[in-house]
């Protein structure tokens, strides 16, 4: 297995950790996917400020319909219902 030397550790006191996972907009969303988007937002609000407002209406909206779907799919699986899985393309917050 090859080495990735482009990649480090940080350490995060807990409660940072969790406010962290708090700005997941879906599970598999990395620590440095979340971290990126914070810091699209915080580089656009300087520039775009409603452009910014927009972008944190839009993650919310997402946070809000993912939580909905764990919602059923829990709901599904306490009636013994299997769950569809559905893959989605990865969102890019660094211009890219």
């Amino acid at each position: 297995m090859k080495k990735n030397n482009n990649i480090t550790t940080l350490k995060l006191e807990k409660e940072t950790k969790e406010r962290l996972e708090k700005l997941r907009e879906h599970k598999r969303e990395t620590y440095d996917d979340i971290i990126r988007k914070i810091m699209y937002v915080l580089n656009t609000v300087r520039d775009e400020p409603v452009k910014a407002k927009a972008v944190l209406e839009f993650i919310d909206e997402k946070r809000k319909r993912m939580f909905e779907t764990e919602f059923k799919k829990e709901e599904r699986a306490s009636k013994g219902i299997p769950n569809k899985s559905q893959k989605k393309p990865k969102e890019n917050y660094d211009g890219t």
